[in-house]
């Protein structure tokens, strides 16, 4: 087997693809897949963030009150990360070794009845099994989606079918925070549940990886997660990719959570409302995920825009937490810049991808945005320890400071991967 340059075995192409090379053709045949796999990122998102928009009425409906709402809540909270932690490498394996379908008709009924269930709990302890089960579901989503669209997809339109998961996904967090305005928190959850499991009719007449498919022909070892931290190179290349996720979510994880407490820090006259802080910088995600992707396939390069981006995210904090603000407009217009920064979620995650052979690809793309979001706990621990000390100002932009630059020294180590061919093999 010939050498991929820098780290993996090549894999010869074949004709047994079941995509031919005409980019008419090409779009024709993988329009289902793609915006399957969209779709069930949207759903994914809308029961992700939807728990911590019913939190309040809901746990307030079986009968919590006060401090129990905030201690209850960080439970539930929590368990629901766990699921995700736990789940990430159980269906990145999975992925691996069974197929990126297995994972994607697996997870989401997972969540789905997980969710319709949701909507019957009676006790927090009920409630905390569900978060935990729907974490676990929840988990294997994004990362088996964007495996199966860049492997079905060839390299000069892959970042359009991946920006448009991501994309679609985001819009899953807004559509939780109308669903859950018009309708009570258990008909919410009915919801997200019924959407899942229409959405799991619809990936009947999705079809299989070829790339994935070529190598399970061959017996190739895959889904093996030591591959990860056998080899300094590639577990360092592994490390790199989660580290580049940070700045993401220190911004949601701590200046849009606790917006409210950064408008009453700022001076602000009136209280800042953490939902409409939340919706808007989502929303403002969709346009920073589509600008971050186009500009990708126009400069023909991952690492050029992630890297302005995340200097984007870095210069939006530096104003959201050292700007005079007396007006809470210009408020909110921050917020809405900081979730447009945040739109190089889609490459990231892409990144993630391609830069891990056929029989590690899942692991990877599955393990390292939950590995990202899991993330938010250390963040948030140590925003919270140097608080009392330096004030939430400062702690805050001592965070900031510290997840960006880790964040761009990863990224300037990385390799390039806009051109780089799939098809190819992690050696054991």
């Amino acid at each position: 087997m010939k050498q991929q340059p820098s780290e993996a075995t090549s894999v010869k192409q074949e004709a047994t693809s079941p995509i031919p090379q005409d980019t008419s053709v090409i779009r024709a045949l993988v329009k289902l897949p793609v915006i399957v796999a969209a779709l069930g990122y949207l759903v994914d998102m809308y029961d992700l963030f939807l728990f911590s928009i019913v939190r309040v009425p809901s746990l307030s409906d079986l009968g919590l009150t006060g401090n129990q709402l905030l201690e209850d809540g960080v439970l539930l909270l929590n368990m629901q990360m766990a699921g995700l932690l736990i789940g990430g490498i159980f269906w990145g394996i999975l992925g691996d070794k069974k197929g990126r379908l297995s994972v994607l008709f697996g997870s989401i009924l997972i969540y789905s009845l997980a969710n319709i269930a949701n909507g019957f709990v009676q006790t927090v302890p009920q409630y905390a099994v569900l978060r935990f089960i729907a974490g676990i579901g929840l988990a294997g989503e994004l990362g088996a989606g964007i495996t199966l669209v860049s492997e079905i997809l060839p390299q000069k339109i892959r970042g359009y079918g991946t920006t448009l998961v991501a994309t679609l996904g985001v819009f899953g967090a807004i559509l939780a925070y109308f669903i859950a305005d018009v309708f009570d928190w258990r008909a919410s959850y009915f919801i997200g549940g019924g959407l899942g499991l229409l959405l799991l009719i619809m990936r009947i007449r999705v079809f299989e990886s070829g790339i994935f498919l070529k190598t399970k022909a061959e017996k190739i070892q895959r889904g093996n997660i030591w591959m990860l931290f056998n080899n300094r190179q590639r577990f360092f290349r592994y490390l790199k990719c989660i580290i580049i996720g940070l700045p993401i979510w220190f911004v949601v994880g701590v200046l849009i959570t606790f917006s409210p407490e950064f408008g009453q820090a700022l001076g602000l006259e009136t209280p800042v409302e953490a939902g409409i802080a939340v919706t808007l910088s989502f929303a403002s995600q969709v346009f920073g995920n589509v600008a971050s992707g186009l500009l990708s396939q126009y400069t023909q390069s991952r690492k050029k825009i992630m890297g302005l981006f995340i200097m984007l995210s870095f210069f939006f904090t530096l104003l959201y937490l050292l700007l005079p603000i007396e007006n809470l407009q210009i408020f909110y217009l921050l917020c809405i810049l900081l979730g447009f920064s945040n739109g190089y979620w889609t490459l990231f995650v892409t990144v993630a991808a391609e830069l891990f052979g056929t029989n590690l690809r899942a692991t990877v793309a599955t393990t390292v945005p939950n590995f990202v979001r899991g993330a938010i706990i250390p963040i948030t621990t140590l925003f919270l320890f140097l608080r009392p000390s330096l004030g939430i100002i400062n702690s805050a932009l001592v965070v900031g400071v510290l997840t960006t630059v880790v964040a761009i020294a990863a990224l300037w180590t990385l390799n390039e991967t806009f051109h780089k061919d799939l098809n190819y093999l992690e050696e054991d």
